[in-house]
């Protein structure tokens, strides 16, 4: 602002000194003119937009001129009272009291961590708490926080979420999901597997080109027999609402006191687990390689899902596979003649290890 006023007063400066060295009857008919281009120009702008630099300017060269010669300006002695309030006004906004102090980040964090972690805690409970810690605050005060940053109240949070729910049944939850492949002559197969959501073991149950209800109900009696020698018995089977499933299935699942849990309409990402591998086998496995029939597919997939469960690692468990849990032993300085290679699925995937 302060350099756009210095700029514009330089400018009216040198073209004040500009018309004193002219005659008066040219600067005469000069005013006369810009006088009728400015009524011209208000009967077409209703109100101009002045930035804060042209009304200091207009002050100040208004404070030169005598009051009765004012009233041809827009700027009325009225404006100038105007933005003299509106300045006081934004002035008054600021208040030079010290005031009650803030509340410090850390102590919001810390506030904002313990109603996450702790979704039946209301702003009592947290406050108390805080206070063991010895972080002291009022009730009013860790409510306020709460509200403020969006955290509901304790019964409002209290259920889990999907997510939660999830990662705390894990270890008794199943999916399921078909997924087509397409053969060289163009027959489709549809492929029904299961997935165990906390260590990724996959079961391919059954191939076919048409998914009856009774089939899928016989691919189902099978599974469960094998889930029968589990140590961890399965309480939740997640599945789609694909027409291919039928209520049949469900019936299967609940004699063995499974409870069927059927992802909303639309919701991929209900059943992310079983999604999740139909894409990882497609981008490694079944993309690049052509498949003649059921029984080739069926030994393509079968050789994969070893792969997939005892050598692939996954994010989920921290880049181990599922039957290597424990950490490998770290080795500091490996040496390269010692790594050894191994094809899978028809040389297609690489298994690497490192000799003793």
């Amino acid at each position: 602002m302060a350099l756009s006023f210095l700029y514009l007063a330089f400018t009216r400066l040198l073209q004040l000194l500009r018309l004193n060295g002219r005659e008066k009857s040219d600067l005469a008919i000069e005013v006369v003119m810009l006088r009728h281009e400015v009524a011209v120009l208000r009967r077409q702008v209703v109100r101009p937009a002045l930035r804060p630099s042209d009304r200091a300017l207009l002050v100040g060269l208004g404070r030169k001129l005598d009051r009765r010669r004012r009233c041809g300006f827009f700027v009325q002695p009225e404006t100038l009272l105007r933005w003299h309030r509106d300045l006081v006004r934004r002035k008054g906004t600021h208040s030079h009291r010290p005031g009650r102090p803030g509340i410090p980040a850390g102590t919001v964090a810390i506030m904002h961590r313990l109603a996450r972690e702790n979704s039946t805690w209301g702003y009592r409970r947290i406050q108390g708490k805080l206070a063991r810690m010895g972080i002291v605050l009022a009730p009013s005060s860790v409510w306020a926080i709460l509200r403020n940053n969006g955290i509901d109240p304790a019964p409002m949070r209290s259920s889990p979420t999907w997510a939660e729910f999830i990662r705390s049944q894990a270890s008794s939850m199943l999916a399921c999901d078909f997924f087509s492949v397409d053969t060289v002559l163009l027959k489709r197969l549809y492929v029904l597997f299961f997935i165990e959501l906390d260590n990724r073991r996959v079961y391919v149950t059954g191939i076919t080109a048409h998914p009856t209800g009774q089939w899928v109900v016989q691919q189902a009696r099978n599974l469960t027999l094998a889930l029968e020698d589990q140590a961890h018995g399965v309480k939740f089977l997640i599945r789609d609402r694909d027409t291919k499933i039928t209520s049949s299935i469900d019936e299967v699942f609940r004699g063995d006191d499974i409870r069927i849990i059927r992802t909303p309409v639309r919701a991929p990402r209900a059943n992310a687990f079983a999604e999740r591998f139909v894409g990882t086998v497609r981008r490694e496995c079944l993309d690049h390689v052509l498949i003649f029939g059921r029984r080739h597919l069926q030994r393509v997939l079968a050789e994969y899902v070893v792969h997939y469960i005892e050598h692939r690692p996954h994010r989920g468990l921290d880049q181990l596979a599922r039957l290597a849990l424990t950490p490998p032993r770290p080795i500091s300085d490996p040496e390269p003649a010692h790594l050894q290679r191994r094809g899978t699925v028809f040389g297609l995937i690489h298994e690497y290890r490192l000799a003793a």
